[in-house]
């Protein structure tokens, strides 16, 4: 058993205070907002994110996992001290570490005894070295900082904790690293590695697998978009590039861009990282520029069709920026709310885990649906913009009753082409061949 405290309680440091306690650590989780800290004591989890709430609720029950607004009293029996604090990009994309440097200094006053300090939050390499020294200004006593990146996937992030492919540790101590392959050990006894390396390949780890991942992703829509110009069918280019072990089956699946949390800023701060050292990733630039365009690809489809979005009302079925999760940041969605509202038209929205986060953005100026259903009714059309399972199997029947005219733009190419045309809609999707009414 550790005691672990873990600094922010935002969507990592949640996920790994609540994992952490649950294999029988005792963790105290801090944050500086006493109202969300008094819901979370209560037992209600800030977000959503599937399976956690149970974990959540168990270690709370068993006085495992507990939280307060005061750093002094989280550090002052732990052993390890996780810095999840979030480092949003700046204007020129770098990643802002106001908040971990400033915690960081305020550690070095605290700590009284041993400490290891790790950052789990995404950080640009030199990091840990930066923290260090911070740390070192103030510190009397001996401390190690350890770079831990997370890869935890909303709507997976709890079998993605418990269960990981790599934990990868970036440590120079020792000390530390005993101390560290300790706490993960409950977490890979199936045999998967716990990768030891210096802080900096460690932290450039993290940014390389999200920029590889991204660059995945957009390769597959540069490839539907010109399926589409050709005639040919992603869909069937997808599993036949998939089938190569090489290449493999995962992020090949074209869509509306990539968003959330971690894709966009990643990226970007990776970009940015390479300036500062006189280093171009012209790939990866190539990759933001691309991805920006696919964000409005269905805005494109909408405007060709119609002519003009001035006077249209248009519904739009997901809002997250990816399924089982109430994450909004950098969703598709949103770009294209943003550039239907510019052109005039009037915009209805439905999805199951997000709206109100949505709503916090732009309150009466789009109209929010009780149910998928009902965003249809006296619409143009519709536009599907995240993947959710509900929306994988609607009735068509209901759909087309309220709609003023069976008309799909689909940026997840959720139903079959011959289906569409069974049912008799006007079917636009990424990457494959539009389907006209009968």
């Amino acid at each position: 058993m550790k005691r672990i405290a873990v600094v922010g309680t935002g969507y990592v440091g949640l996920v790994t205070g609540t994992c952490f306690a649950e294999t029988g650590n005792n963790v105290i989780c801090v944050d500086i907002d006493e109202k969300k800290v008094d819901r979370m004591r209560s037992g209600e989890v800030p977000i959503y994110e599937p399976h956690l709430d149970i974990l959540f609720e168990r270690n709370i029950r068993d006085k495992r996992l507990t939280f307060t607004t005061s750093l002094d009293e989280a550090i002052a029996d732990a052993e390890i001290i996780f810095l999840a604090l979030p480092t949003p990009p700046g204007e020129d994309g770098s990643a802002d570490l106001r908040y971990v440097l400033g915690v960081a200094e305020e550690l070095g006053k605290k700590i009284k005894s041993y400490k290891v300090i790790v950052d789990k939050s995404t950080v640009p390499v030199g990091t840990a070295d930066k923290v260090r020294a911070k740390i070192a200004q103030y510190a009397k006593v001996e401390f190690d900082v350890v770079s831990n990146p997370e890869f935890l996937r909303e709507g997976f992030a709890v079998d993605d904790f418990l269960k990981p492919d790599r934990v990868v540790i970036g440590v120079s101590s020792e000390r530390a690293r005993n101390v560290m392959r300790e706490l993960y050990k409950p977490f890979v006894r199936q045999g998967n590695p716990i990768i030891f390396m210096d802080e900096r390949s460690a932290e450039l780890t993290k940014y390389a697998a999200n920029s590889f991942l991204a660059t995945k992703i957009t390769f597959m829509n540069e490839i539907a978009n010109f399926c589409e110009k050709v005639g040919a069918d992603v869909d069937d280019v997808r599993i036949g590039i998939g089938s190569d072990s090489r290449i493999g089956k995962r992020f090949l699946f074209p869509g509306i861009g990539f968003g959330g949390s971690c894709f966009p800023k990643d990226v970007q701060a990776l970009v940015k990282s390479g300036k500062e050292v006189g280093h171009d990733f012209q790939i990866i630039d190539a990759v933001l520029k691309v991805n920006e365009g696919q964000k409005i690809r269905l805005i494109e489809k909408a405007e060709n069709y119609f002519g003009s979005l001035n006077g249209k009302k248009l519904a739009i079925w997901g809002l997250a920026f990816k399924p089982d999760t109430d994450d909004i940041r950098e969703a598709p969605a949103l770009y294209m709310i943003d550039v239907l509202l510019a052109k005039g038209a009037t915009v209805v929205a439905y999805d199951p885990e997000a709206m109100e986060n949505v709503k916090a953005v732009y309150g009466t100026k789009i109209e929010f649906s009780a149910n998928q259903y009902d965003a249809l009714k006296n619409a143009d059309g519709l536009l599907i913009a995240t993947e959710w399972s509900a929306f994988r199997n609607p009735d068509f029947d209901k759909m087309k009753a309220s709609l003023k005219e069976p008309l799909i733009f689909d940026g997840r190419n959720l139903f079959e082409l011959d289906e569409m045309k069974d049912k008799g809609f006007y079917y636009e999707s990424i990457g494959r061949k539009t389907i006209l009414p009968k």
